[in-house]
């Protein structure tokens, strides 16, 4: 090492790389030599290939924000695979809950008709009844379920455990579910 590279690394005129940066790097090299492997092994799965793409695509993002967060996982081409395979199940989860709901869709092509729209009242009404006769801390939670809060949330804003608000939401359920059926 010469004088003047030891004055410039240890004088700091060498700016330092920033952490994304690196993370950067890495998923580029990562990219570069497992993205064949992994669009196969994503293919595989889902069996389209733009889909595939994005697949490898997102596990490679999240490999970015893995090694700016925790630094570079010990086997990255096994943790990339892991990743790609949970995202296909989740995306397969997804489109599998969404084909089981898609006829419950609200159609919006025609107007809906007045027996329609009664009958949609008198079910707004009878559900509003049958949460009336819920507990405060149920009603509240199986709301806020329904709004799209995480069980985390749920137990936070009513003040009990995780495992308290499942089993009392799961017990509200049913009783809903009788109350409507009756």
């Amino acid at each position: 090492m010469t004088a003047a590279t030891f004055q410039r690394t240890a004088c700091g005129s060498t700016p330092p790389r920033p952490a994304g940066s690196m993370a950067r790097d890495i998923a580029t090299s990562m990219f570069e030599r497992h993205h064949d492997e992994l669009c196969r092994a994503a293919l595989r799965v889902c069996r389209d290939p733009e889909t595939a793409e994005d697949l490898v695509q997102e596990a490679l993002l999240r490999l970015m924000v893995e090694v700016d967060t925790k630094g570079s996982p010990d086997n990255v081409r096994a943790w990339l695979h892991r990743v790609v395979t949970n995202l296909a199940l989740s995306l397969g989860r997804r489109a599998t809950v969404s084909r089981r709901y898609a006829g419950a869709l609200v159609c919006r092509d025609e107007p809906a008709t007045p027996e329609a729209v009664v009958l949609d009242h008198e079910a707004s009404l009878a559900l509003a009844a049958a949460l009336g006769t819920l507990p405060e801390a149920a009603r509240t939670a199986l709301l806020l379920a329904a709004s799209g809060y995480p069980g985390a949330e749920i137990a936070a804003a009513i003040g009990r455990s995780d495992t308290a608000t499942r089993t009392m939401m799961s017990r509200a359920r049913l009783r809903l579910r009788d109350s409507l059926a009756a």
